[in-house]
């Protein structure tokens, strides 16, 4: 069985709209730079942004939510322009908050 090729956004909107259809609360991405987090420079992990509902500082808008989070990799940025690996990428992820 042969899919048609899809592009990368085809492929996060195919991601997102199958956890909405289980119930998961569609997120936009947030700000590359976090806000009230004094922690991290940049977001570097889908995750980041959501640091306060896990640790139970604030409620989440709902227990299950998904998102296609830009993310900044900050591990190798010296090696930014010269290797083929990207440094900013969108991480798309499914989170349950327990």
């Amino acid at each position: 069985m042969s899919h048609p090729y899809r592009g990368l956004n085809e492929l996060r909107e195919l991601f997102l709209k199958f956890f909405e259809t289980k119930g998961h609360l569609r997120l936009p991405s947030f700000s590359l730079v976090p806000q009230n987090d004094k922690s991290i420079l940049l977001i570097n992990a889908g995750m980041t942004p959501m640091k306060p509902w896990f640790k139970g500082e604030e409620e989440p808008p709902r227990r299950r939510v998904c998102t296609c989070q830009k993310c900044i990799r900050t591990g190798d940025i010296e090696n930014v322009g010269k290797t083929a690996r990207p440094s900013a990428e969108p991480t798309s992820s499914s989170f349950s908050a327990c």
